[in-house]
């Protein structure tokens, strides 16, 4: 290959010889593959949008209270003690994704990721209502600033503005609740400053990213891009050319690629798919529509662009179960497989019971003695759970303070209690006593602590 030939690899596609940003343009696609692509986006923008309004028996489907270390995913509770369950969960995602990649490639990022979805979904779309298509664009931005210009660049920031902060507070949702958003919309912002700036530094944020950055986010920042050229393969399915067919290229030559350029015009990040696989490459499958309807039009059979592989265009077959997919699928399903049992198998509540700090033993005129005790009880539960606690490893009384262990929802009870023991049932000053936790006169849960004495 000669130099001219691999020089696209010498910087990334949308910067120039001096470093400076150079902005993709690209055409607005069209065809079978946008259309599925487009309808696709809906469904993910209304699970974006809709989850934190999504409630079952009367809790979130999907809420992430990292301030009051609660999770609730597809309904079940995960507590600070739930660390190992989590750990499960998003080590099955990581090998899903490794799994997914070595198999499709950036199927993800085309299609499911959520900055592809907002930039080519919703901004985009409106750029191309209120601008135009790429050329109209083009000589919007490098000509003077007119009246029309400042109307269309006013109406369209003024938009991407609104969007942003709006897309702002529904993710703000997803970590603190609807019900919980719609009360601090209602209280004085004098109440919420801290949450007001936050809010509007977020919202500035995501509108300088699809406003500006754009596609820089996928070439430069996202780490699933770098993890692209490291997990896949000859095997792995991903936008691929087929050059086999293709070459040599030209409208006079004998291969099917007439060299049109088309397949580069409506590019999001601005490469030539014919080069190869790139680490620019989002698999939208934009090429692969715009070379179909150029293949037609030229009477030759579409697919010259295509989901394959490099294994497919040689020996003209693609082959997904290989023995890495293998690997990977029995990992994953040894992990899930785990996480599944560990959820069904976990506790309805989580008990703590520890000696009240500072507080020794007391001796009483009935012979016994006592040990003041501090219980919690978490309820993982949607259900409230009426609880008592009952001594099982030696005869005692227990008097407990305040009023009974019924425990809401989702809630965590606390108080304190008096553990009663006959002097002569205690062999050392140190004894191993053990406690139920019962519901509905049913064992839940057990709790070993100490009880001390002369």
């Amino acid at each position: 290959m000669s130099e001219k030939d691999i020089s696209f690899r010498d910087r990334p596609i949308n910067m120039d010889e001096k470093g400076n940003r150079k902005w993709v343009y690209a055409k607005k696609p069209k065809g079978k593959w946008y259309t599925r692509r487009t309808i696709f986006s809906w469904f993910v923008l209304l699970f974006l949008i809709g989850i934190p309004f999504v409630r079952v028996n009367g809790n979130p489907f999907i809420l992430l209270d990292i301030a009051s270390r609660k999770f609730i995913i597809f309904g079940a509770i995960f507590w600070a003690q739930d660390t190992f369950i989590l750990a499960l969960l998003m080590l099955s995602f990581v090998v899903f994704i490794l799994l997914f990649t070595v198999t499709f490639g950036r199927l993800w990022c085309g299609w499911a990721c959520p900055q592809t979805i907002f930039l080519e979904m919703v901004f985009r779309k409106i750029e191309y209502l209120i601008e135009g298509d790429y050329k109209k664009r083009y000589k919007l931005d490098n000509g003077p600033w007119t009246t029309e210009k400042v109307i269309k660049k006013t109406v369209k920031h003024a938009i991407f503005i609104l969007i942003s902060l709006t897309m702002t507070n529904v993710f703000l949702m997803w970590f603190i609740g609807n019900e919980k958003w719609m009360q601090l919309a209602a209280e004085p912002i004098s109440e919420n400053l801290s949450g007001i700036v936050v809010i509007l530094v977020v919202s500035g944020f995501f509108y300088w990213v699809y406003s500006f950055f754009r596609e820089q986010i996928c070439t430069m920042v996202c780490p699933y891009g770098r993890m692209q050229s490291v997990l896949l393969d000859s095997k792995s399915i991903v936008v691929t050319y087929d050059y086999k067919r293709g070459e040599p290229r030209g409208v006079k030559n004998s291969g099917d690629c007439i060299d049109c350029g088309q397949c580069i015009s409506v590019c999001p990040t601005g490469i030539d798919i014919k080069n190869g696989t790139q680490l620019e490459c989002i698999n939208c499958t934009a090429c692969i529509d715009q070379c179909d309807s150029v293949m037609k039009s030229i009477g030759k059979k579409p697919g010259l662009i295509r989901y394959d592989s490099e294994t497919g265009v040689k020996e003209g077959h693609t082959t997904i179960w290989n023995t890495r997919n293998k690997a990977y699928s029995t990992v994953l399903l040894i992990l899930f497989s785990f996480f599944i049992y560990t959820l069904l198998t976990r506790p309805i509540i989580e008990t703590t019971i520890l000696r009240t700090p500072g507080l020794l033993f007391q001796e009483n005129a009935d012979n016994t003695i006592s040990n003041v005790y501090n219980i919690r009880v978490l309820n993982k539960t949607h259900d409230e759970i009426p609880l008592e606690i009952r001594l099982l490893s030696h005869e005692g009384e227990i008097k407990m303070a305040g009023s009974k262990m019924d425990i809401k929802d989702q809630a965590m009870f606390e108080s304190t209690f008096i553990l009663f023991i006959q002097k002569e049932k205690l062999k050392s000053d140190k004894t191993e006593v053990e406690f139920g936790i019962y519901s509905n006169n049913e064992l839940i849960e057990t709790y070993k602590t100490t009880f001390v004495s002369p």
